[in-house]
């Protein structure tokens, strides 16, 4: 309980410290929504002063940011300048698609980059091994936005096997169709994320995995005639838990953030590309609503790592 109450209260000071900060940069920027022009070429002076007063932008700033504060801690995140709706409902309406497509990456990644870094371990400088380092290059390499116009081009504009952007075909469908045509929609956002994150994940792996083979109780294994299948279940395994576990919890933050880029080119209306619209039209309340959220994703993540290490492992407190 007492560790529970230590956690809640590093979030809270945390979050207080990350929006306070992303406040005052957001503000410090040049131009803002209600710049002259920036909505409409003819609006008077007056009517911009009008629509500052009615968002609460005619108050000091320090006003501004401990209202701002009150609202959150009633999970009212403001209304959007540009769309006139609430924040909330903005992003209730956009994260699913967001966590679906990184959830389902990130499943990929983490089995795919296991499977692969344990195997090319223990077969160390085989020829296995040797292609997976260079191909783990090339994922790492390979920048995203690149890899994603090289397969719209080739798979939807020349073969016509996927969809060029969107989540949904034209025709409406219904029921198990309608899910098959997400899918179908969602494989090349989901592959040029999973070949991204694949690389260094596995050579991250495959370091770790050497390492423990390079360990005594690994040799007096052998020695005893213990088989590959034993030894993977019973040494590394359980030895690469408590990093991997690490990395899943640096990676929640990641489900949304990660998805700028992909989500902008093939037209995902997701978190990702709703940042980048708020971000173009300087919109300050979804900006700092996905900017808390990620922030609190990447709280909660280091946290239930921390509780999943120490479950593995009830000596990781002392380690600290």
């Amino acid at each position: 309980m007492k560790l529970f109450l230590q956690k809640l209260l590093y979030v809270g000071l945390m979050l207080f410290i990350i929006a306070l900060i992303s406040f005052v940069a957001i503000h410090a920027a040049p131009n803002s929504f209600f710049a002259s022009g920036e909505l409409n070429p003819n609006i008077t002076k007056e009517s911009i002063e009008h629509l500052k007063a009615v968002y609460g932008l005619d108050k000091p700033l320090y006003v501004q940011f401990f209202s701002w504060i009150w609202a959150l801690l009633h999970l009212d995140f403001g209304i959007s300048f540009a769309s006139g709706k609430a924040v909330k409902e903005e992003i209730l309406s956009r994260i699913p698609i967001t966590l679906t497509i990184n959830l389902i990456s990130m499943v990929f990644v983490f089995v795919i980059s296991l499977y692969l870094g344990i195997k090319a371990a223990m077969k160390q400088d085989s020829l296995f091994d040797r292609m997976l380092k260079r191909f783990s290059l090339v994922s790492y390499a390979v920048p995203s936005f690149y890899l994603a116009l090289l397969l719209i081009i080739f798979f939807s504009v020349k073969l016509g096997w996927f969809p060029i952007s969107g989540l949904h075909s034209i025709e409406p469908k219904e029921g198990v169709a309608k899910l098959l045509d997400e899918a179908w929609h969602l494989v090349l956002p989901i592959f040029v994320i999973v070949f991204g994150g694949i690389g260094s994940l596995l050579m991250y792996v495959r370091s770790l995995t050497i390492d423990i083979l390079k360990s005594d109780y690994i040799f007096f294994a052998k020695a005893r005639g213990i088989g590959d299948r034993t030894i993977l279940r019973r040494y590394i395994l359980p030895n690469l838990s408590p990093p991997i576990v690490t990395m899943l919890g640096l990676s929640l933050p990641g489900l949304i953030g990660g998805s700028v880029i992909l989500e902008s080119i093939f037209s995902i209306n997701g978190m990702g590309l709703l940042f980048y619209q708020s971000a173009m039209s300087r919109d300050y309340p979804v900006i700092m609503g996905i900017l808390i959220i990620s922030a609190f994703l990447t709280l909660v993540g280091n946290i239930v790592a921390d509780l999943v290490l120490l479950k593995l492992n009830p000596h990781f407190k002392r380690g600290q």
